[in-house]
This record gives C-alpha cells, structure tokens and sequence, in this order.
C-alpha cells in the first residue's frame, strides 16, 4: 500500500489477494481498525474488480499513511 503524492484527493494504490487486480481506492473505500496487538491491527476493503472482502495487516506506517489520509478508523481497547 503506498500514497501517491501530490495536490488533490487521497488515493491509496491497493491489490486484491483473490483476482490480484490493482487499483486505487479513495479513503471512504477503506476501513481502518486498530487493535491492542499487530494481529488486531487491519485494513479493509472491498475489491472493485471481483467484490471480494479483503482484510490486510497494517504495521506503523500503514497506520500512519491511512489515518493522514482521512481513512475511517475503528479503534478497539
């Protein structure tokens, strides 16, 4: 996952597991939750290209780039 820089709208660059299409995708298309330990700690989305439910890990700079980019977080105790 990586932020394209520059003016303008937030995209994220993202591929889906299942089709391993490529894309990107603004910020309301992604989810965000951030849990207690890294195997708590996910994104989600869902494939534009074969509507499959993706849920991938997010380290630190993941966590970092998607909450700067606007990205709707989920924050569990």
């Amino acid at each position: 996952m990586s932020r394209p820089s520059g003016p303008g709208p937030v995209s994220f660059k993202a591929s889906c597991p299942d089709c391993r299409a490529r894309f990107e995708l603004d910020a309301g298309a992604l989810r965000l939750a951030i849990g207690g330990s890294r195997r708590t700690t996910f994104y989600s989305f869902t494939c534009p290209e074969c509507g499959a439910a993706v849920r991938k890990p997010a380290g630190e700079r993941i966590v970092e780039l998607l909450t700067g980019g606007g990205v709707s977080t989920l924050r569990s105790v």
